[in-house]
């Protein structure tokens, strides 16, 4: 499965290390595990349009929880360009 995170998330603005990291912090909500850990990530990238491209698969083809995956791992990205946002907002060189 190839999902794309919501919204302009230009590569420019994000450390790539920082991306990484994120969806170390999406479990699997079955077995308690992050998809990381699990193996379910198999890379990112952006797009032409600077759009933030994830590759993943889900445990089961049928997977119930691949609406709230999808929603926690653009949660985890929101968060992590948020947060660089505010911080540039105060004047940290990040």
């Amino acid at each position: 499965m190839s999902e794309a995170a919501n919204g302009a998330h230009e590569s420019a603005t994000w450390p790539i290390a920082e991306i990484d990291k994120a969806p170390k912090y999406v479990n699997d909500l079955e077995l308690g595990v992050n998809i990381v850990g699990l193996g379910l990530l198999y890379g990112r990238c952006f797009d032409g349009d600077s759009v933030l491209e994830i590759d993943l698969t889900l445990t089961t083809s049928a997977c119930p929880l691949t609406d709230l995956l999808e929603a926690q791992i653009d949660e985890v990205l929101k968060n992590l360009v948020d947060g660089r946002n505010q911080m540039q907002a105060l004047g940290f060189n990040i």
